[in-house]
């Protein structure tokens, strides 16, 4: 595996793997990797003949007050997992080659910004929309892979990449989770033994509303109600919010249909944490209500959901490393 340092030298691979008639696939990430994310390069390699991984913690998606001077960072084991998991390439620039001296340039997706994550943290997809532009600039990756945890995330970039009229494919990969229920997440090393205890609550939380779903009751308030109360069950956890949303637009909705979203986040302790659900009819429902559209499947599938603006849903991933 090779280690890339330039936005030039990415473009350069890029371009010398599309000679080869590879199907280029990017990883982004801000490194501190699990198995989380080695579930999204596994499904890389899948889906793409050459597959990239970035590991960059982007200053200009942390508030002033928020944790860049201590994301966790551990470059060595990151370029080892993501070997294993099957990158090609790491990709780990320096601040000043993705914001080099003078530049002011910055990508901004009016209303989806100021939704859900976006709203607890002003500038955070500002930062988030910014620094994925600029690596699917340097790719020119046919496929991009993200993880349902950042369902939000995952909102914006679709926008982004219709608007701007990328060729890049969103593929969405399921939620890893240790054996208790905790959504993997590089912010997890924060959490004592006791905090950890109490972020379990968030995949509780989840799990309710899941249950209330599947038993025929769709109703924001009713969802909502259940999540809050099994959030407020843990003294110490301040809600940041618990919401129902239409996945393409993070709106509310009134009532949860097939692929809507429901979504909770939470400080545990100075520790913020998200979680999220898709509904579903049945569990083994290919999701086609909007703006779900379900693709077959295949023996090993890459994908069973498509999204129209080129967006899909890995289902292939599991809650396992």
């Amino acid at each position: 595996m090779e280690i890339l340092r330039t936005c030039a030298d990415l473009r350069a691979w890029s371009h010398e793997q599309r000679g080869l008639g590879k199907v280029v696939g990017l990883v982004p990430t801000m490194g501190a990797l699990h198995a989380g994310h080695a579930s999204l390069i596994r499904a890389a390699r899948r889906g793409a003949g050459a597959v990239a991984v970035s590991l960059f913690v982007n200053p200009t998606q942390f508030g002033p007050s928020e944790d860049f001077a201590r994301y966790p960072r551990s470059f060595e084991a990151d370029c080892v997992l993501a070997a294993a998991a099957g990158a090609d390439v790491v990709f780990a620039p320096s601040v000043e080659e993705m914001y080099p001296a003078g530049a002011v340039t910055f990508v901004e997706v009016p209303g989806l910004s100021d939704r859900l994550d976006g709203k607890s943290r002003p500038g955070h997809f500002r930062g988030v929309a910014s620094v994925v532009t600029k690596l699917l600039i340097a790719t020119e990756a046919d496929r991009a892979y993200f993880g349902q945890k950042d369902a939000a995330q995952v909102a914006l970039l679709r926008r982004l990449v219709a608007d701007l009229r990328f060729a890049t494919e969103i593929v969405v990969c399921p939620i890893v989770r240790e054996p208790d229920g905790l959504a993997l997440s590089s912010r997890n090393v924060y959490l004592s033994l006791s905090e950890r205890q109490q972020a379990l609550a968030m995949s509780r939380a989840v799990r309710k509303a899941e249950a209330i779903f599947a038993a025929g009751d769709h109703s924001a308030e009713s969802l909502i109600s259940a999540a809050r109360q099994v959030l407020l069950a843990e003294p110490d956890l301040r809600i940041d919010y618990v919401e129902l949303v239409d996945w393409g637009t993070l709106l509310p909705i009134e009532a949860a249909h097939s692929g809507a979203l429901f979504a909770v986040a939470a400080w545990v302790g100075p520790t913020r944490l998200i979680d999220n659900t898709v509904f579903a009819y049945s569990p083994d429902e290919e999701i086609t209500a909007a703006p779900w559209i379900a693709e077959e499947a295949t023996p090993e599938p890459q994908c069973a959901l498509h999204l129209p603006s080129a967006v899909h849903f890995d289902r292939a991933g599991s809650n396992s490393p």
